[in-house]
């Protein structure tokens, strides 16, 4: 069986521009997105909730669902999200932001601690 990758060429492109980048956590980044989409994470904002403190940043290679609420500010950079995960990540005071927008604002992560969410 031929492996072929993402036949969305826009995740395409975000999968070369994160391979190119020298940051370990942008690679393994790019690593979880060459997965097929099927099985790229889907996760929720209780988990998020759970796993993160205040002004935390989370990444996750997939999509953000609403379900659940968030009780403190928190970055999330994803792939996609839900209406209502955006919706509550702002309530909370957090920042709801595409890994697209994610690779030009943060040139460094110094001082901020990144979690890389899959399950």
């Amino acid at each position: 069986m031929k492996v072929t990758g993402s036949t969305n060429i826009t995740v395409r492109k975000l999968i070369r521009n994160l391979e190119k980048s020298k940051k370990p956590l942008w690679r393994k980044v790019a690593e979880e997105l060459s997965i097929p989409s099927r099985k790229r994470p889907y996760i929720n904002l209780y988990k998020i909730n759970e796993h993160t403190k205040p002004n935390d940043i989370v990444v996750v290679p997939g999509k953000v669902l609403g379900i659940g609420k968030l009780d403190h500010e928190v970055t999330v950079i994803a792939l996609d999200f839900s209406k209502s995960a955006i919706e509550k990540i702002r309530a909370s005071g957090g920042q709801a932001m595409s890994i697209y927008k994610a690779l030009e604002t943060f040139k460094d992560f110094k001082g901020r601690s990144v979690r890389l969410m899959k399950q």
